[in-house]
């Protein structure tokens, strides 16, 4: 009998590492350091070396590690911050957090995430950043958008929240893991990341030493030493639970990565020569790791396939319904409805099936069998 289909299956994932995990949060509680922890230090570590990055600062979530990012820039309310309009509300929320002024702009139709050309239309002279988001597994175009920053002098920090492990190709061959290409990558830890926790967390990373002590400070009340205050800061750690339970997950982070692209090849199998359906657009830059499997669909009814896909025993999910320029909270005489075609679109057509690194060929060939039968 095949077992039931979820969005995201962490509970065999678990079963699959629970010797590692219980013995990793065993030996935090046996050690009663809990908090800023060594669990904390040795993973930071071995991501550091995963990445190939200089400093990672792990933190409380995806959010705060935006949030803390934008801090430690010295920007000042009203300065702009350029993002994309179709992307998790965080990306935009920090900014707006901070009272600074988000500039949203469209994306490009095949890879979701915004471009070059479309930043540099949006850049005035109170542009101080720009942050790319490397929406459901892969990279945006960053040696164009990193080429266009540096004329600008502009800061780059990388919402790559969705898509740790991701590599990307420059033109001279140098390949740079996801969120470590621009002044400061952001990750979340999520559970349902591709390197998720077992509760909240995110990090930072950056090869500036100069920003790296500041992002630390921040992230710690804005103590360098304890009890002086040399920053307005916060409070976001990452706790040594969750760093134990990480430590685990990273050692297998490649093969999880390798298990949703083979599924990810399954989907594309069959559905790559349907007129209804534009399956997820790989690039020559960037890995795609894939955080979610997102379909464009074509003059189909979402609602009534996701009707008849629950009643096959399919989760399906729509990231994103609403573009943040729609969303009530930020509604602005800056935007009018059309100002963004194509995100606005991808908000009406777009549907996630599920992905994760459990997926049996017997559930796959279930799922493509239901939405072609639909079709």
């Amino acid at each position: 009998m095949m077992e039931s289909i979820q969005m995201v299956d962490l509970k065999s994932q678990y079963q699959k590492i629970k010797s590692e995990v219980d013995t990793g949060i065993r030996d935090v509680i046996d050690s009663t350091a809990f908090i800023k922890g060594g669990k904390v230090a040795e993973f930071q570590s071995h991501l550091e070396e995963y990445l190939q990055v200089k400093h990672v600062i792990p933190v409380g979530n995806g959010t705060d590690a935006l949030q803390i990012a934008l801090m430690s820039l010295g920007l000042q309310p009203g300065d702009e911050v350029i993002a994309p309009t179709f992307t998790f509300i965080a990306t935009a929320e920090v900014i707006a957090l901070l009272q600074l002024t988000p500039v949203l702009i469209d994306v490009d139709p095949d890879t979701y995430t915004l471009t070059a050309d479309l930043v540099s239309k949006a850049i005035t002279p109170k542009t101080k950043a720009i942050i790319p988001v490397h929406l459901f597994g892969q990279n945006a175009p960053m040696e164009e958008i990193l080429q266009l920053a540096a004329q600008h002098n502009i800061y780059v920090i990388e919402d790559a929240c969705q898509s740790i492990g991701a590599r990307y190709r420059f033109a001279n061959g140098e390949r740079v893991q996801s969120g470590c290409m621009g002044h400061i990558g952001c990750t979340s830890f999520f559970p349902s990341k591709n390197l998720g926790c077992y509760g909240d967390g995110g990090a930072l990373f950056t090869n500036d030493d100069t920003l790296a002590k500041r992002i630390r400070s921040i992230a710690n009340h804005g103590m360098e030493t304890r009890y002086y205050h040399d920053h307005i800061g916060v409070n976001s750690r990452l706790d040594s639970i969750q760093a134990a339970v990480l430590d685990v997950k990273l050692t297998h982070l490649d093969s999880y990565i390798n298990a949703r692209q083979h599924a990810a090849a399954f989907y594309d199998e069959a559905f790559s020569n349907h007129p209804k359906l534009q399956v997820p657009q790989r690039t020559s830059y960037s890995e795609h790791v894939f955080h979610q499997y997102t379909l464009r669909l074509k003059g189909v009814d979402r609602t009534a396939l996701q009707s008849y896909l629950s009643e096959q025993g399919v989760p399906s999910m729509i990231y994103y319904p609403v573009n943040v320029h729609q969303q009530k909270a930020y509604r602005s005489n800056r935007y009018r409805d059309g100002d963004f075609p194509v995100a606005e679109e991808l908000s009406q057509t777009v549907l996630s099936l599920p992905m994760h690194t459990e997926l049996a060929v017997e559930q796959l060939t279930h799922i493509t069998n239901s939405v072609l039968s639909f079709l």
